[in-house]
């Protein structure tokens, strides 16, 4: 059985006329934190939101679980397990923190998402929080349970964009803890940040983007021989 989640090649996209991703090539094993960096505009969020068919069109191959997924729809890809958590949450405002968790159809294996007891166990702010509106619920929690969403929905290869962005540390901490929690379960999680404190000990793996293309990629145990590119190339 092959290792690998997820296997991007010469992955091209566009919204509209703008041609934004130049032939990517990333793999991601089963298991693994995947991180990708790079400057705002660099094509990071698209890259995600292509993998699962969000731009306006896009070539080459994206094999998800060993599915070859640039034909389908999205909502065939999100069947073959995959999870998207957006910068922008998409919470329900109306409805409260347990019921956005009960919302989401199933996908990937049958019975494979975490129970609401399982979600409370990982999350107990959102157990202290379960009744409240979406619109009540501060950053971190709201943030918390977009993740807890599609846990909930059953993926198991998850897409987080900039879950850490604007949060205050205490919550950034706890997301931290909550990834470290999810790949010890075996989860496999790519993830776009600009927060490289919080990306760099939890990562196995980098990608480094620029102008739509992989301009470096690394393990983990390269970062700190790696950290005058990572100067030159994201400032940090």
């Amino acid at each position: 059985m092959s290792t690998c989640a997820l296997e991007i090649k010469n992955l091209h996209a566009w919204y509209g006329e703008s041609h934004i991703l130049h032939g990517v090539d990333l793999t991601v094993n089963k298991g693994e934190v995947v991180t990708l960096l790079g400057r705002n505009g660099a094509g990071r969020t698209t890259t995600l939101r292509a993998i699962l068919g969000l731009t306006g069109s896009r070539k080459g191959s994206v094999r998800i679980h060993g599915h070859e997924a640039i034909e389908m729809p999205t909502f065939k890809i999100a069947h073959l397990g995959i999870g998207y958590c957006p910068e922008e949450r998409g919470i329900f405002a109306s409805l409260s923190c347990e019921e956005n968790l009960l919302l989401p159809p199933p996908v990937g294996v049958p019975g494979g998402g975490m129970t609401l007891a399982e979600i409370y166990e990982m999350f107990p702010n959102l157990l202290e929080r379960r009744h409240s509106p979406g619109t009540r619920l501060s950053g971190g929690e709201q943030q918390m349970l977009a993740v807890a969403r599609i846990l909930r929905a059953g993926a198991n290869l998850l897409l987080l964009d900039e879950i850490s962005e604007g949060l205050a540390p205490v919550i950034v901490q706890a997301l931290a803890r909550m990834i470290k929690m999810l790949k010890a379960k075996g989860y496999t999680i790519v993830m776009v940040e600009q927060n490289f404190r919080f990306a760099a000990p939890l990562a196995d793996r980098f990608y480094v983007m620029e102008h739509g293309q992989i301009v470096e990629h690394f393990d983990a145990s390269e970062l700190k021989e790696k950290q005058s590119v990572l100067n030159e190339l994201l400032g940090v």
